[in-house]
């Protein structure tokens, strides 16, 4: 297949376009945010029948942590309904066959049931901190849902759990837990701080998949699955934010004690994804945590800025 990566220079498009690469089998092709602006829907119609790709994955979307969510709620909302309809219906113009559409783990309900399932979804009330964003997301998985029952089209979309890995937003404005926490025990090492403060508990528990492993699975889904149900990605397994910065303090080698400011939200108390449904079509996540911090630390020390 020719295959068009949306946001192919992100964290998630990158990996996607790594896997690809691997072998020969698969074509990628794509456009920088310079070349083609998303938000531009004449712009995208006219790319897309012009390119005529065998699929598109789309992996552009306006992301950000707790703070950045909560900031720019109009931003996260409507930037990301743009983006995922001018692709969803510049595909449907174009005739596209196959289309991946990448949710999020965020639009399930707040308290949802433990491992999180599927059919969960609409069953709930969302985290008010990024509701903005699980609307879009939302949106984006129903249209993907309208065009197959409408126009028969063998679209397909995913929900991953949180993602991390080498490309990753480090920026302590608007970046993820994981990647915020990196940023902040390496700048406290490098300054010679005695601590580190955190937002909230650290009580929340988390899912966290490697991109490279959710690369993979975008081509294994393209390849092998075909349902209206969006279907979950990630490892099946949690840790607490607290269990998570020890782990990246030890990896970082910063010495000094860990503060907890508990005035700052916590955000959704626990998101573990149910893959047993991925699990059962062959697929499994390979990188283990330890390495993935790892291998993102070393990533973030040879590319870091200023």
């Amino acid at each position: 297949m020719k295959i068009y990566v949306a946001g192919h220079r992100g964290l998630v498009g990158s990996a996607t376009v790594r896997e690809i690469e691997k072998d020969s089998k698969h074509v990628f092709v794509g456009q920088t945010r310079a070349e083609l602006d998303l938000l531009d829907r004449a712009a995208v119609f006219a790319y897309l029948a012009k390119e005529k790709p065998d699929a598109v994955i789309i992996a552009a979307a306006k992301v950000g942590g707790i703070q950045a969510n909560n900031t720019y709620p109009v931003e996260f909302l409507s930037q990301n309904l743009q983006i995922e309809t001018n692709l969803l219906d510049g595909a449907h113009a174009a005739g596209i066959e196959r289309v991946l559409f990448l949710g999020s783990s965020c639009v399930y309900p707040k308290f949802a049931q433990q491992p999180i399932r599927e059919e969960y979804l609409l069953t709930g009330e969302l985290e008010k901190t990024n509701e903005a964003y699980a609307l879009a997301k939302i949106s984006g998985l129903k249209l993907v849902q309208a065009y197959r029952n409408q126009f028969g089209h063998r679209w397909i979309s995913a929900m991953p759990t949180n993602m991390y890995g080498p490309g990753d937003n480090f920026d302590l404005e608007n970046s993820h837990v994981l990647p915020a926490l990196i940023r902040k025990f390496d700048d406290a090492k490098t300054s010679g701080a005695s601590s580190v403060t955190l937002w909230g508990s650290g009580s929340p528990r988390r899912e966290f998949l490697h991109a490279d492993d959710l690369g993979s699975a975008c081509i294994f889904l393209l390849e092998n699955y075909d349902d209206d149900i969006a279907i979950n990605v990630g490892v099946g397994e949690d840790v607490s934010i607290k269990e998570l910065a020890e782990k990246i303090k030890r990896i970082i080698g910063f010495e000094g004690t860990v503060e907890w400011d508990s005035s700052k939200p916590d955000g959704t108390p626990r998101k573990l994804l149910d893959v047993s449904r991925l699990t059962d079509l062959g697929w499994k996540a390979k990188i283990s945590l330890e390495d993935g911090i790892s291998s993102t630390y070393q990533w973030y020390k040879a590319n870091q800025k200023g």
